[in-house]
């Protein structure tokens, strides 16, 4: 019997290949491409997926065929990709990947985790808990869980029972978490990020109207989404665990709360959220463990990352040095003044920042202000900064000292990270 053929256009995404595990789990025959790895970047996820049974092809439209049932696409496939115009041409539909997800999340009860920031730390927490205390969940996270990708698999989709819980990351960027229609939710934070104010603040209102039973909220979330119809449960005290940065005291407070809803006794709980390894470029520890310097990968792309991730790694002696690229134009443009504020915030005398070029994959997004203007800036607010042109060979750093690698998209960004925490070594 022949199987459904779906396409995946730029299948390597932090989104889009956890919708490629799930297709390939479910027996479609799965296509993709990368523009990535036409420009010849090795990206390890995609040797991964073809482990898995992915069908890897150029991202020139060649591949889509009257047999392509559909084209998934995120919202970064823009609208003259070789691949949607292959698609129109042959009238094949485009299918959201949040479209494919929320059709997988009706098969049992959905825990969403949403919010500007910690979604997925908390997705990925979450899914460990439960599984550790023997529920055979189901996974969908944009992250991969450090011991579960140790076993030689991405990590951040758990397929169990399909009937038992789903734990998925939902991304409010786009607005595609208003596909969902959840039992329970997390609603970590609320800030101004991708979207205005008054428009996140609707977005997160129509998403909790859309939840049948409770809502977790973070620290003064609760009042924004009153009246919208769940069960509100702000937290009030985070936890003490080992990861390090006070907001991960508050994902663990969110996560034993939301392990709780779930039916887990609380004992089982505590003793499971302790355990928890970690969730790639979050805070990831990428040199040796050890008296020595420490070299940190994170995701943190926008100002409420970034300082939360500053002040979680910042040494009490020694200097914090920050590699940061911008993800895009667009958003460094909208966020401009709080990125300035949170550098001269987050960054002492001896700390030092390294400015990428704006990250750009190509496509139609216009290019306007760049991470020159935003070092000039900077430079007037007395923060030490340095713009370079490409990753540096070299980084000096004594006992004491840490480098925090930060920035969303950019494939190389945790390549550069892990190779100086190899480089530390030679220091201890």
């Amino acid at each position: 019997m022949t199987k459904p053929q779906l396409h995946i256009s730029g299948v390597g995404g932090v989104g889009m290949n956890a919708i490629a595990q799930l297709l390939l789990s479910d027996g479609y025959h799965v296509i993709g491409s990368d523009r990535f790895a036409d420009q010849g970047i090795h990206l390890p996820i995609l040797d991964q997926l073809k482990s898995l049974g992915l069908e890897l092809v150029p991202q020139d439209g060649s591949a889509l065929t009257k047999e392509t049932q559909a084209l998934v696409i995120s919202t970064a496939v823009e609208a003259d990709n070789p691949e949607r115009l292959r698609a129109a041409e042959l009238n094949i539909p485009e299918k959201h990947r949040a479209e494919i997800l929320a059709e997988f999340t009706q098969r049992g009860p959905l825990v969403a985790i949403a919010g500007t920031s910690g979604k997925t730390t908390c997705t990925a927490w979450l899914g460990w808990v439960l599984t550790e205390c023997g529920l055979n969940i189901n996974m969908v996270n944009g992250g991969g869980i450090t011991a579960w990708k140790k076993t030689g698999i991405p990590g951040n989709v758990r397929v169990g029972n399909p009937e038992s819980w789903w734990v998925a990351e939902v991304d409010e960027s786009d607005g595609s978490l208003l596909r969902f229609h959840p039992k329970f939710a997390l609603i970590n934070t609320i800030s101004e990020d991708h979207h205005s104010w008054e428009d996140t603040i609707e977005l997160f209102r129509t998403f909790a109207s859309q939840v049948s039973d409770t809502i977790i909220c973070g620290p003064s979330v609760a009042h924004y989404l009153e009246g919208t119809g769940p069960k509100l449960i702000e937290l009030e005290a985070p936890l003490d665990v080992p990861l390090p940065g006070e907001h991960n005291a508050w994902n663990a407070a969110a996560v034993s709360a939301l392990a709780s809803l779930c039916g887990v006794q609380e004992g089982q709980v505590n003793a499971a959220v302790q355990t928890f390894p970690g969730v790639e470029r979050r805070l990831e520890l990428c040199s040796p463990p050890g008296s020595g310097p420490r070299v940190y990968d994170d995701y943190a792309h926008n100002p409420e990352k970034l300082l939360a991730a500053i002040r979680a790694v910042q040494p009490e002696t020694g200097k914090l040095t920050v590699l940061w690229r911008p993800h895009g134009f667009a958003p460094l443009k909208q966020n401009f003044d709080a990125f300035v504020e949170i550098f001269a915030l987050g960054l002492r005398e001896q700390d030092e920042l390294l400015l990428l070029p704006v990250f750009y994959a190509g496509g139609t997004a216009p290019k306007g202000i760049g991470s020159e203007d935003l070092a000039t800036a900077l430079l007037r607010q007395r923060v030490k900064v340095q713009v370079l042109l490409d990753f540096p060979d070299e980084l000096e750093l004594d006992q004491e000292d840490v480098l925090l690698v930060a920035g969303a998209r950019d494939p190389e960004l945790p390549v550069f990270a892990h190779r100086m925490g190899l480089k530390t070594a030679n220091v201890r």
